[in-house]
């Protein structure tokens, strides 16, 4: 791997920004999103954010959480905005917000939030090492800290559960 590919990335290297109208195929008969059409774009906006910081491949390990706060609506544009919040090894945490207006009243509601662990490949297929990441504000030390806290949860149900499945 290269020092340049390996050079240290801002935040806003990362940072993407997705927007769609939701239209009747994506949603139920009453009109409302289905969550799976959601769940798609989360993904693929996480995969395009931590491949901008990566410049490798990568494929989504977890979503560590995805809350839905209201209800997304056919005719409703749907606003997706992910950066990298915090890199290990070959990991990344993603975090994704989701917005929806109505186009008829401006109305902007934030319908949900997701975070998801992405992991850089080689060309090989396996796990490579990711550049460090940059902070360039309070907000991204905020978010960095959160995100290293998430891991630490993580890792620590990770090893209850290994516990539990040897007991």
């Amino acid at each position: 791997m290269s020092i340049e590919s390996m050079a240290e990335r801002k935040v806003s290297d990362s940072r993407t920004v997705v927007a769609r109208v939701m239209m009747p195929q994506d949603a139920n008969v009453a009109g409302n999103v289905f969550w799976g059409t959601i769940l798609r774009m989360v993904d693929e906006i996480a995969y395009v954010a931590a491949t901008m910081h990566a410049r490798a491949n990568v494929v989504t390990a977890s979503v560590d959480r995805m809350a839905f706060m209201s209800p997304v609506n056919v005719g409703d544009l749907l606003t997706l905005k992910a950066n990298v919040n915090a890199v290990w090894r070959s990991s990344m945490e993603v975090g994704v917000r989701i917005e929806a207006m109505d186009p008829r009243t401006g109305t902007v509601r934030h319908t949900g939030s997701s975070y998801l662990t992405v992991v850089a490949l080689g060309p090989d297929g396996r796990p490579c090492p990711v550049p460090r990441l940059e902070l360039e504000n309070d907000e991204d030390v905020r978010r960095n800290r959160e995100a290293v806290a998430r891991r630490a949860r993580r890792l620590e149900e990770k090893a209850v559960e290994g516990f539990r499945s040897k007991g």
